[in-house]
């Protein structure tokens, strides 16, 4: 696909992930829309992060993806929408069920419902890992039930239906990637790595929920590649894994940023308030990543201790932002 001057929407632009999608698409000639939250600030998020180079050729637009007229006023003349705005948290959704319903499904139908109204060429939704619960088999490729253990993975499943639905009943060009872990520069602390990375870079302990649960970690700009591949393709209707397929522990993360660091001496406290509800956890969780790479030719391109590396470098360089040691939901 020729990416100049193709017109793409952006949700959840201000994000860890939007962002770094931003910039990547100005890189490569796409005209990019990109949709931050409402706030009194004016703050762009992450895109504050962007250089001037980039940003001055984002369009950056203020709205809410829970008011349908966001869409509406910004959809007309698009090509293509990634769609990545989302209330992320898993802890926060054991407290907060409606909101993230409210916004990751409920927001993600108004997408959908004003879509029908625009010629898209096509309409990638980005969902979570988090929907399949525990797993029945590793790998774990599309075709795994999906048995979501949290209200943020059961708002994801939920997206997805009411997509499916749209894309059935209205022929809307539609696509559904399902993330792995993400981590990278800009992540937020609600998240384990950076979590670990600030404690370890500022104290000599951390405090961290469970160190079992096994994840497949991506890399932030893998994933950026990723989600260009499957938008490049020119079919519609189909679900794709985005992960690295290696699991790592939760303690094993903290092993490796202490070598990058340098750092050994470092005691670990077992935080009860960050351990999920005891039915709730997923022990394990590694992507089957075959049928990406047999349609796309995607592959990761950074080892993780190369991402985890760039990751410490840019927290290091950026410790104002977070306040270690403080459990963030």
């Amino acid at each position: 696909m020729n990416w100049k001057n193709k017109r793409v929407f952006i949700t959840g632009a201000g994000g860890f992930i939007g962002s770094h999608l931003c910039e990547k698409l100005v890189q490569i000639g796409a005209e990019v829309t990109a949709l931050v939250r409402y706030n009194s600030k004016g703050s762009h998020g992450f895109l504050e992060d962007t250089g001037e180079d980039i940003k001055k050729n984002i369009k950056i637009v203020f709205g809410d993806i829970r008011d349908e007229s966001t869409f509406r006023l910004h959809l007309k003349e698009q090509n293509m929408v990634f769609h990545l705005a989302a209330v992320p948290g898993i802890p926060y959704s054991f407290m907060h069920p409606h909101d993230v319903f409210d916004t990751n499904t409920l927001g993600s139908l108004n997408l959908l419902n004003a879509a029908r109204e625009f010629d898209l060429e096509k309409i990638i939704l980005v969902s979570s890992a988090e929907t399949y619960g525990d797993a029945k088999y590793t790998p774990i490729d599309e075709k795994h039930p999906q048995f979501p253990k949290s209200p943020y993975a059961a708002s994801k499943a939920a997206m997805e239906k009411f997509g499916w639905s749209f894309y059935f009943a209205y022929a809307l060009p539609l696509t559904i990637v399902r993330l792995f872990n993400n981590y990278g520069p800009r992540q937020s602390a609600r998240a384990v790595t950076p979590t670990i990375i600030t404690q370890v870079l500022y104290g000599d302990h951390v405090r961290i929920g469970a160190l079992d649960p096994r994840r497949d970690f991506i890399f932030v700009l893998d994933t950026v590649g990723a989600l260009l591949k499957v938008a490049e393709l020119k079919d519609n209707g189909d679900v794709f894994n985005i992960g690295s397929g290696i699991d790592i522990s939760v303690g094993e993360i903290l092993d490796t940023v202490k070598k990058i660091i340098g750092k050994q001496g470092i005691k670990v406290i077992t935080d009860k308030a960050r351990i999920r509800p005891e039915k709730s956890e997923v022990p394990l969780l590694r992507a089957d990543c075959t049928h990406i790479h047999e349609n796309t030719g995607w592959k990761p391109e950074f080892s993780y201790e190369e991402g985890l590396r760039l990751t410490v470098e840019w927290i290091r360089e950026h410790m104002n932002i977070y306040k270690p040691g403080t459990y963030n939901i």
